[in-house]
């Protein structure tokens, strides 16, 4: 990776002072956290268990959209921020000019920028310094009731749940009878330890220290990130303050290719669920795909990362419907829904108001792509809103923009354009009215509700045309002309054919009356009329995938 996004770094009020022969001895806690915009979340949770952050930045990439945005989260959360400039020992870095980008975007000084190779380990030692230095100690009473905050958790076969904590009061024991206060549910710590950087057993975990425990918790519903762990028997009087629930912006159902594989499904996503709080899903039933989950997720990059784990952790075959972004409606009656399926759209005449949501999205790239980037906004309905130059050859360029224009292909199309210098990062800005439809497909007259999807009524009719197209390739031909129609509500905006199957009926006709051969192309017209009527058309699991791989 060119750039890394901020890393929080909680330091124990131990570390500073402790006894070590020949000097003071330190404990560092290290969070390394994602960079891309989808695991914003992700970003936020860790740095509210934490002091203070390195904000890292490529010398010769420099700051990218992901850089601003974090080093702002950080601020925000009142971190004590170390800048660090890494890769200075590669051929093409441009220290001084990186430097000057981080004082504009991020307002630090140039004075407190440390030059690092993380590489050669050229400035690593100074890094350690400036840690300790100027990065403050947690606080924390060792002497009050236990508090811990559940920031992590995964689940062992073996072991059951592991809980990661930041003990932020009191003190945590092997064999401690503790409460989970969200859920109310009390256990006994049977494994603790700490990251060294592997987990390492320990019997104690005192205030401003992170480690992991192990209760014989058996039921992954019982923990829940951002909990907070107390003693059973002198509980706090107050919980933490936790974590904001995350919002999923995509929602897409998942069904598995056999239907037998839907019990093993449902545990997999709970698995899934547990150390991902930002994951969410619930059962639905789909007449082409059978049954399956509707799954929620942070953008397009978290969609993959669940369906990849899915099938290579349980080893299982998955379908996956189209995307699409939740919206609200507002109905004549005064209600407020809010959409994350296109079958819960309401029927046109009951619909006062249809809301998508907004996004205001940050490109960096260089100033010579501006126009490029500009003419690809305006095609997908952005605003524009300010160009600001960081140096004379990079900028960065904001737009609204709806978020179902953000989350298909634009990263793809901003590499494109940028020749795979530019970067973008986006912020949820809320709900604007706009002209949107559900667009149905139906095969053989009868709709397909997992071909639906929720579009803008100008690009409805070139996007039906192109579903029926790629539709026509895949399904097979039947013994009847089978009909493809893309609607919205009741009008018909797009058509497709498929011709039927003929069969020869008159191949053993040796010579004779031609009437016998009408009374044979007579009986397999009235036959092909009346499997018109009742025939079921079969659609495979690859029409469902090259469709949506074509809607996308």
């Amino acid at each position: 990776m060119g750039e890394k996004p901020p890393s929080p770094l909680p330091l124990s009020p131990g570390g500073r002072g402790v006894g070590g022969e020949g000097g003071q001895c330190y404990e560092l806690n290290l969070i390394d956290t994602p960079g891309h915009v989808d695991f914003n979340y992700e970003v936020s949770r860790s740095l509210a268990a934490c002091e203070g952050a390195i904000l890292l930045v490529d010398a010769s990439q420099g700051v990218q959209a992901q850089t601003v945005a974090n080093a702002y989260l950080a601020m925000e959360n009142d971190l004590t921020i170390v800048p660090v400039l890494n890769k200075i020992d590669m051929p093409i870095a441009r220290p001084d000019e990186v430097i000057a980008e981080m004082e504009h975007a991020v307002g630090v000084s140039a004075a407190e920028v440390l030059r690092v190779s993380a590489k050669s380990g050229l400035g690593i030692d100074e890094l350690f310094k400036a840690i300790i230095e100027r990065i403050p100690p947690p606080p924390g009473d060792p002497m009050a009731p236990l508090t811990a905050l559940v920031y992590n958790s995964h689940f062992d076969t073996f072991k059951g749940v592991v809980v990661y904590v930041r003990v932020m009061d009191g003190v945590l024991r092997k064999g401690q009878r503790i409460r989970l206060m969200r859920g109310a549910t009390e256990h006994e710590v049977a494994e603790l330890g700490q990251f060294r950087p592997a987990p390492t057993a320990c019997n104690v975990l005192s205030a401003g220290q992170v480690g992991y425990f192990m209760a014989q918790i058996k039921t992954i519903a019982d923990v829940h990130i951002g909990d907070t762990v107390t003693d059973a028997a002198n509980p706090t009087d107050t919980p933490l303050t936790g974590y904001k629930e995350p919002k999923p912006m995509v929602y897409s159902g998942l069904y598995p290719v056999e239907n037998k594989d839907f019990e093993e499904l449902r545990e997999s996503l709970a698995k899934l669920r547990l150390n991902d709080s930002s994951f969410v899903f619930q059962p639905e039933v789909s007449e082409g795909l059978g049954f399956g989950f509707r799954c929620g997720f942070l953008g397009m990059l978290h969609r993959e990362i669940i369906q990849q784990r899915l099938e290579r952790d349980s080893e299982l075959e998955l379908v996956q419907t189209a995307p699409n972004v939740t919206y609200e409606v507002l109905t004549r009656k005064g209600e407020i829904l809010a959409i994350d399926n296109p079958q819960k759209v309401p029927e046109a005449g009951q619909i006062e108001e249809f809301r998508e949501p907004i996004v205001r999205i940050s490109f960096l790239l260089p100033a010579a792509n501006i126009g490029d980037l500009m003419q690809l906004c305006s095609e997908r309905r952005g605003i524009y809103v300010r160009t600001e130059y960081l140096s004379p050859t990079r900028a960065i360029l904001v737009y609204e923009m709806p978020l179902a224009e953000v989350i298909y292909d634009l990263y793809d199309k901003l590499k494109s354009v940028t020749h795979g210098y530019g970067t973008m990062d986006y912020e949820f800005l809320g709900y604007r009215p706009a002209d949107l439809v559900r667009l149905d497909v139906l095969v053989h007259h009868k709709r397909v509700d997992a071909l639906s999807t929720i579009v803008h009524r100008a690009t409805a009719d070139r996007r039906g045309r192109r579903l029926l197209k790629k539709l026509r390739e895949e399904i097979d031909r039947h013994l009847f002309e089978v009909i493809l129609q893309a609607a919205i509500g009741s009008r018909i905006i797009a058509r497709e054919s498929i011709a039927p199957m003929k069969k020869n009926v008159t191949a053993k006709c040796y010579g004779g009356d031609i009437t016998r051969k009408r009374k044979l192309w007579a009986k397999q017209a009235a036959g092909k009329k009346r499997m018109k009527q009742v025939g079921q058309v079969d659609i495979p699991q690859e029409a469902f995938l090259a469709v949506l791989e074509t809607d996308q």
